[in-house]
């Protein structure tokens, strides 16, 4: 899958989706320019006329998994429109469950743990996540405290949902998550048999 929005045009930014990839499947450690250049069938030297350093191709790759998991999951939800839940789930989708976004924002989570620059990027783009879900629930839900807790466990049920290896007995997990954005954006149904 390619991006969202944007394709790649430019050499640099041939150099930025080449190291994302390798953070994605390596960590900041597999960001090494030589690999890189092989990677894209270019000498290492021509490396230098984009960036300054390794430190700057890195900070342009947090810079551009900025404006793609946000800035453009943001026009794209707007543009195909629909009621709040919807877009909730559409954004859900799109950053958490393709192949592209979500390797790359794990690794980031990973990373950031080591580097205080990146955890800056990384809450920086959770808390507009954050804005998001507390802004499309604040539409079905009045109370702030409320919306608030909604708000992150939807957040936490998007992430965590990867590294949890539970079985749900007699259902899918496809099920369970149904079942968990039904009663996250919906509320519990109600039991009318007492």
């Amino acid at each position: 899958m390619r991006h969202i929005v944007g394709v790649i045009r430019t050499q640099r930014e041939r150099w930025i989706e080449e190291g994302l990839q390798a953070l994605a499947a390596g960590g900041p450690d597999a960001v090494r320019v030589e690999a890189l250049a092989k990677k894209l069938g270019v000498t290492k030297g021509g490396f230098y006329g984009y960036f300054a350093d390794r430190d700057a191709l890195l900070k342009a790759m947090l810079d551009a998994w900025e404006r793609e998991s946000i800035d453009e999951v943001i026009d794209h939800i707007e543009r195909e429109g629909g009621d709040p839940r919807t877009k909730i789930q559409r954004a859900g989708v799109l950053t958490f469950s393709g192949d592209r976004l979500l390797p790359i924002d794990l690794a980031i989570r990973d990373w950031a743990r080591r580097d205080e620059a990146v955890a800056e990027h990384l809450r920086r783009v959770d808390n507009r996540r954050m804005a998001l879900l507390r802004e499309m629930i604040g539409t079905f839900c009045s109370d702030p405290d409320e919306v608030e807790a909604r708000s992150m466990l939807a957040f936490c049920l998007a992430i965590g949902r990867h590294f949890l290896a539970a079985e749900h007995a007699d259902r899918t997990r496809a099920q369970i998550l149904a079942r968990a954005a039904d009663l996250l954006f919906n509320g519990p149904h109600k039991d009318h048999s007492h």
